[in-house]
């Protein structure tokens, strides 16, 4: 995994993680990299520091500074209380994907469709490049992406 900050025409600054620097760049070549904050597809990378650790005998231990307080992710755990929204997020998610109807690729011209009256409105989930997301809500088209990791029923073993 490689890590790249960064930045989107309207100066947001964010991180993004890929397999590789060819998988950002043929990523970022198909449009599939977007700011989080606008949505923004005009992305680039941003300037990075280099992780250059102090030499050995230069550390410092922390005991040595009490200023310094540990953040709440030493160690790499979790806050309880972030474990505990994210577990009410992935249930708040699974019970509306299950009582929604799966239209795959088909989520845009389905959603265009119920917003128009040619279809009954029902709650459905989908895919949508984020062009035609884009489209939707200028049309006036309510659309929302999912917070937490989806397997489609058609990929799932």
């Amino acid at each position: 995994m490689i890590v790249f900050n960064l930045s989107c025409a309207a100066g947001h600054r964010f991180e993004g993680w890929f397999g590789s620097s060819s998988d950002y760049e043929d990523q970022q070549t198909r449009g599939m990299v977007a700011c989080p904050h606008c949505g923004s597809a005009d992305v680039s990378k941003a300037p990075m520091a280099p992780a250059v650790p102090a030499k050995g005998n230069q550390r410092r231990d922390a005991r040595e500074n009490p200023a310094s307080e540990p953040s709440p992710m030493a160690g790499g755990q979790i806050p309880p209380e972030v474990q505990k929204a994210m577990q009410a997020l992935a249930e708040a998610q699974a019970k509306a994907l299950k009582e929604s109807r799966y239209v795959g690729e088909n989520l845009a011209d389905e959603a265009r469709a119920m917003h128009y009256g040619e279809k009954d409105l029902e709650a459905i989930h989908g895919r949508a490049t984020l062009k035609e997301a884009q489209e939707l809500l200028e049309e006036g088209v309510p659309v929302a992406p999912l917070l937490a990791p989806f397997t489609p029923p058609d990929e799932l073993n």
